[in-house]
């Protein structure tokens, strides 16, 4: 998996590619975390993830719940086709912002 973070006029945008599963998860886990979360959004950008298990969802709560207590907010941007059917599925096309 591939990360790559870049600081955009309201917030933060990282990109990641590859797999996101019980493997990686934990890496993006640490990204998230050194994170300096203030009133900003953070875009997600998964446009280039091949698969996500329930490791990797785990991790996007995790930054959606990052944001929030400091006025901020997440978006997942353009998320890959299996990654929205993943999402449907469980119902956190609901619960996220995915543009």
């Amino acid at each position: 998996m591939d990360i790559k973070t870049s600081k955009v006029a309201d917030g933060i945008e990282m990109v990641v590619i590859g797999r996101l599963d019980t493997n990686t998860a934990p890496e993006l886990e640490m990204a998230l975390k050194s994170l300096q979360p203030a009133k900003q959004i953070l875009h997600l950008d998964l446009s280039g993830i091949e698969y996500v298990s329930s490791a990797g969802l785990r991790v996007i709560l995790l930054a959606h719940k990052i944001m929030l207590p400091t006025g901020g907010k997440m978006v997942l941007r353009n998320p890959s086709e299996f990654c929205r059917q993943v999402l449907e599925a469980t119902g956190m096309d609901g619960i996220l912002t995915i543009e």
